[in-house]
Parts: structure tokens; sequence; C-alpha cells
């Protein structure tokens, strides 16, 4: 889509380059008195002012060249006197060049302001700020099409359900905020982070390599357990794991699973552990 919008606004300022000599020749060469070509300007005026990316300057420019051609055509045409500049059409059609590139160039602005902030809404998440799962499964795709080795890493919020039923949703919000926070300022530079889920992040990272983005996971949960929080990752590597999205999803979410599943375990051992513990100690005391 960007490289489109490129492309229309390369062809718009060509036109408009093409157009303001033509119109300035026909001018001279044509124009006769009530004939009004020099209206024809407005046309490279306003093809000026849609692909300005600074609104007001170029247009205005634009508008200035357009009446400094017409009073050149007006030199040179055989039908027109000098003294047609010293008339009030000559400052009208100043000003009417002037306002019309300057408001075109500021509503085309305003409005490409608007479309890049929808653009962002439709792409981003509106909790954490990060990639959605539809802009990160195309920034996804666009990686394995490239076909140069990197890592996915899917990353689960731990008991963020407990945490929302004990202590209400705002505060499980505020913890994906902060979470998401951290990953982002302990990712590799250039490396995607997007929130795919309720409680579900994603990562892709140019890291290459089993062991790196093993190693990887390993630092975000050093990082995130020193702020007082807890996931689990589970990783795939392009091309080990498989070439396409499906795949590396695939394996990342059984990694995930197992890391989830043994997390479990572990803390439901320590649960029925704790009891016996205490009797122990209870047993000791007595004796």
């Amino acid at each position: 889509m960007p490289a489109a919008a490129d492309r229309h606004r390369a062809f718009l300022i060509l036109a408009s380059a093409v157009l303001f000599p033509t119109i300035f020749v026909a001018f001279t060469v044509v124009e006769k008195p009530g004939m009004g070509i020099a209206h024809l300007y407005l046309f490279p005026i306003t093809m000026i002012g849609i692909p300005s990316s600074r609104p007001g300057i170029p247009p205005a420019a634009a508008g200035a060249v357009a009446t400094a051609l017409y009073g050149l055509g007006i030199e040179l045409n055989p039908h027109f006197g000098l003294s047609l500049l010293l008339t009030p059409s000559t400052g009208i059609r100043l000003v009417t060049y002037l306002t019309m590139g300057t408001l075109v160039g500021w509503f085309a602005h305003s409005n490409r302001e608007l479309a890049d902030q929808l653009r962002s809404a439709e792409e981003h998440d509106f909790l954490t700020g990060l990639l959605n799962t539809r802009a990160f499964d195309t920034a996804l795709s666009a990686r394995v099409e490239l076909r140069k080795p990197f890592g996915l890493i899917l990353a689960d919020v731990d008991n963020l359900k407990e945490i929302n039923d004990r202590e209400g949703h705002a505060v499980g919000n505020d913890l994906l905020r902060r979470i998401a926070a951290v990953l982002a300022r302990k990712l590799p530079p250039g490396d995607q982070l997007a929130r795919i889920g309720g409680d579900e992040f994603a990562i892709v990272t140019s890291i290459p390599g089993t062991d790196a983005v093993r190693a990887l996971c390993s630092r975000l949960t050093t990082a995130l357990a020193e702020e007082g929080f807890s996931m689990s990752f589970g990783w795939a590597v392009c091309p080990r794991d498989g070439e396409s999205s499906l795949l590396l999803y695939r394996a990342a979410d059984e990694r995930l699973f197992a890391q989830k599943l043994i997390r479990s375990r572990l803390s439901a051992a320590k649960v029925v552990d704790l009891p016996s513990r205490a009797e122990r100690l209870r047993l000791r005391a007595r004796g």
C-alpha cells in the first residue's frame, strides 16, 4: 500500500511538471482575450498540493509559479499588452492560485494524517500499542518469504486469569502493559513484538540458530522475573522447525504448552509438599 501511494504521488508531481510548461506554451501561442487558458494552471497546482508532505508551502509556491508564468505569458503573447499585468485580474489570479494550492495541500495533508492514524489503529493492539494478530501474521509471512533464518517466540502470561479474578481486569490490563514494556525494552533492535491474544505475545527475532533463540527466551524470563512477572515461552526456528508460518506456529506452540505443563506440575508438587513439610516441623517440635 505505501509503495502504491508513493507511485501515485510521483505520477502527480511528474504530471504537474509536464502541465506547467504545456499550459504556458499554449497560453503564449494560442490564448486570446476571453479564451481562459490560464485557468488550466489550477490543475498542476492541485497536483502539487495532493502529494505534498508539507501543507501550504509547496502548493503556495506552485501558485506563485503559475502567477509568474501567467505574467510572462502575457508579455510574450502578441494578443496582450503589458498593461494587462496592472489590472485587478492579475491580483485576483495570484490570490486564487495561492489560496487554491494552500487549501488543497492542507486538506490532502490532513487526509493523509487521518489515514495514517486509522492504519495504525488497524495494525496495533489498543491496550499495549504493540502489533496485533493481523499485523503480526503479515510480518511473519513476509519474513518467511525472505527465506532467511529467524526465530519465532510465543509467550503466555502465567496465572493471568487468577489475577483478573482476584484483583480485577484493570489490574490485569496494567500487568499486560507493563509486561509489554519489559519485552519491548529487552528485545534486540529490529525484532517485532505483538500481542496476539488475551495473555499471549509473539516475537519474530532476527537472531539465528536454536541456541541463540533459546538463550533469548532465558534472558526474557530473567528480565520479567526481576520485575515480578512470570511468563512461559515456546520457540521455533526457521527453517529447522518449518518453512511456513503454520509449521513454525505449531512447533512454538507445542514447546510453549510443554513448558506450561512442566510449570503447572512443579507448582502442584510444591503445593502438595508444603503440608508434609509443615507436618515434619511439628513432629520435630514435639520431639
